[in-house]
């Protein structure tokens, strides 16, 4: 694993916990069918593919919400059925698996980068985000949190679809 060297010293163990999300995302996926990726089994819970997507957007809006003025926003496969928090969409054509990867292998380094060199006062500074009185800081914390509960969520999809559970190692 990559050494760890942040701004701020807070954002270590964020940053530790972002780098076990990242391998875990990839094993959380591994051999699960882009069909299979898109069932509720007769549920309402959130299915692998929105999972997967949200997560892999979240990654995004990080990194442009942290980078806002140096460079133009980048964003994942399938943007407009989960930019600004929405949904689960049923009948959408949620992007493949492998799609959701790749955006994942592209933007982890850059978040992760943009997460190590954010500087204290913006740390402290409040998030641009309606409706939420948060600090940066605050939601990179809920962000790592949250990145941790949709890996869960897709674990333990993975085994009422009938895979292998998922390997940590």
């Amino acid at each position: 694993m990559k050494a760890i060297t942040t701004k701020d010293s807070r954002m270590q163990s964020l940053i530790a916990l972002y780098d076990l999300h990242t391998q875990y995302f990839e094993s959380v996926l591994e051999g699960i069918s882009d069909e299979d990726a898109v069932k509720r089994l007769d549920t309402k819970a959130n299915h692998v593919a929105w999972l997967a997507g949200s997560i892999v957007q979240q990654r995004f809006d990080v990194a442009n919400e942290i980078n806002t003025g140096k460079s133009d926003p980048i964003f994942p496969t399938g943007h407009e059925l989960l930019k600004d928090n929405q949904g689960i969409k049923d009948g959408a054509p949620y992007p493949s698996l492998s799609q959701y990867l790749s955006d994942w292998k592209r933007i982890s380094v850059i978040a992760r980068e943009s997460l190590a060199n954010v500087p204290t006062d913006e740390l402290d500074a409040k998030a641009d985000i309606p409706g939420m009185d948060v600090k940066y800081y605050e939601l990179s914390l809920f962000m790592i949190y949250r990145e941790a509960n949709c890996i869960g969520q897709i674990a333990l999809w993975r085994r009422l679809l009938g895979y292998e559970p998922m390997k940590y190692m």
